[in-house]
């Protein structure tokens, strides 16, 4: 399947979007005052040991400190056996070699491990794992899994300490490409290890790649068939880092120069502005509801204004089928993480079931995201984990709405006014003035002065003093103010 990168930049922020067949999969958006942190390395400094959480918070500079748990301490990992608390392995002031691991999302610090590993086009350098060779879960086939194994065995050097994942793309590799990958990889190691021994903490060793020059790293592959950039300061920026590193890369490089912005061409821009809507159509004509919450997400499916054209049972399979495909796009676009809830139609048919979760799977066995499918439970729901590493679309490009305040739904004008009649017999029992004074927004001072009226005259008759109104254009319908005269 073709792909086509496209790569919009403007000094504040860097977007990326990956198109297959004319159709948005994936959107990356890097802000240049939001920058994430996730393969970062640092020496840090023990801030706090917390034994009955065992965890502890480590100063890595940045404004909220990190947090590591004693399941990603690396001796803990590497000898389960014989774990030790982690009041016996860390001591507040201790200066710590660190990864994070996942950003910083909503009030929580990023996530650390002392397990380092650090990237390379084809290759991953586990370090501290001796002559450990993994290869990717993407490579399925066992008999070229181990043709790999063997392939990075014959060249690694007699002295070699650290340990290996190979990745996806080192399928077509030559021997050279990944001889050069692993020789890049240990003198950056090296050198790291020479920093780190005459640094304060914190302080930072190592930063990922910026976007741009991850997507050369990360997402190009044999389907790409080019990648189309806004910026020439970028164009440039990453046909240097091509012709060092990924040389195959440098005939899918195009400057985009075209006077229609590139996102608009391609109806990237549409695309952001739906997969931050709540709804999605399916092309059978149900339609799919996703809500974000802090412990989940839910999908939920709908057969909407689709009636089919045999009998129910196949209505509700096909709309199924769709959404099944719809939901694994909708993941990688929005970046939804954690928890994910999927209410599918009750299918009564077990080979029904059964279809819908193999295209599940199917739709999102391209995800380059670690994900678990669970099958469908008692209450018919599929249940799944996304690896969160870093905040969702919608929490990158909105805000909680200060009316409000993110709960979707705001008090009705009658219920504030109710409120303002109990706020006021409070208040008039504990101070003497001479006049209360209403402050709020138009539609409760219109309830007040139609339907509510006997409201404000039983309570004026109640209270022995008069009640005024005053219009305030700026509050919101849930904002109100009591004056005492």
């Amino acid at each position: 399947m073709s792909d086509e990168i496209l790569i919009s930049v403007t000094p504040q922020e860097t977007r990326v979007a990956v198109v297959q067949q004319g159709i948005v999969q994936q959107l990356h958006i890097e802000r240049g005052s939001n920058l994430g942190v996730v393969s970062n390395v640092y020496v840090g400094r023990v801030k706090r040991v917390l034994p009955g959480m065992q965890s502890a918070f480590i100063d890595i500079g940045l404004e909220r400190s990190a947090f590591l748990h004693v399941a990603d301490i690396w001796e803990n990992r590497n000898n389960s056996d014989a774990a030790k608390p982690i009041e016996k392995m860390l001591y507040e002031g201790q200066r710590l070699l660190v990864q994070v691991i996942k950003d910083s999302i909503g009030g929580k610090g990023a996530r650390l491990s002392t397990q380092i590993s650090i990237a390379g086009r084809l290759l991953v350098l586990l370090p501290q794992q001796g002559s450990h060779i993994g290869v990717s879960q993407r490579i399925e086939h066992e008999v070229e899994r181990e043709l790999l194994r063997a392939k990075l065995q014959q060249l690694l050097p007699d002295n070699s300490s650290g340990g290996y994942i190979i990745r996806t793309m080192a399928e077509t590799a030559t021997d050279k490409e990944l001889f050069a990958d692993m020789e890049y990889l240990n003198k950056l190691w090296i050198k790291l290890q020479e920093q780190a021994k005459t640094s304060s903490a914190p302080f930072l060793l190592y930063q990922e790649l910026n976007i741009s020059l991850c997507v050369l790293r990360d997402y190009v592959n044999e389907g790409t068939t080019r990648i189309l950039v806004d910026s020439l300061e970028t164009y440039q920026r990453m046909a240097a880092f091509a012709q060092d590193f990924i040389s195959s890369a440098m005939s899918l490089l195009e400057h985009y120069v075209g006077e229609r912005p590139l996102f608009e061409l391609y109806g990237v821009e549409e695309e952001i502005e739906r997969a931050l809507s709540r709804r999605v159509n399916l092309k059978s004509g149900g339609y799919i509801i996703i809500d974000q919450t802090e412990a989940l997400t839910t999908v939920d499916v709908n057969t909407g204004g689709f009636v089919g054209s045999r009998n129910f049972d196949d209505t509700i399979f096909k709309t199924n089928l769709d959404a099944a495909q719809v939901i694994a796009r909708q993941l990688r676009l929005r970046n939804l993480g954690g928890i994910i809830i999927c209410d599918f139609i009750d299918m009564h048919n077990q080979e029904h079931r059964d279809a819908v979760l193999e295209e599940l799977k199917k739709s999102l066995a391209c995800d380059h995201t670690r994900i678990t499918v669970n099958g469908f439970s008692t209450l018919g729901l599929v249940e799944m984990t996304r690896k969160r590493t870093r905040e969702s679309l919608a929490h990158t490009l909105c805000e909680s709405c200060p009316t409000c305040d993110g709960r979707g739904e705001v008090k009705t004008a009658q219920t504030i006014c109710y409120e303002i009649v109990r706020e006021i017999t409070r208040e008039a029992r504990q101070f003497n003035a001479r006049e209360y004074r209403i402050l709020a927004s138009q539609l409760v001072i219109d309830l007040f002065l139609d339907e509510e009226s006997q409201s404000l005259a039983r309570l004026s008759d109640h209270i022995g003093k008069p009640v005024s109104l005053q219009v305030e254009n700026l509050y919101s319908q849930e904002q109100y103010d009591i004056i005492l005269m």
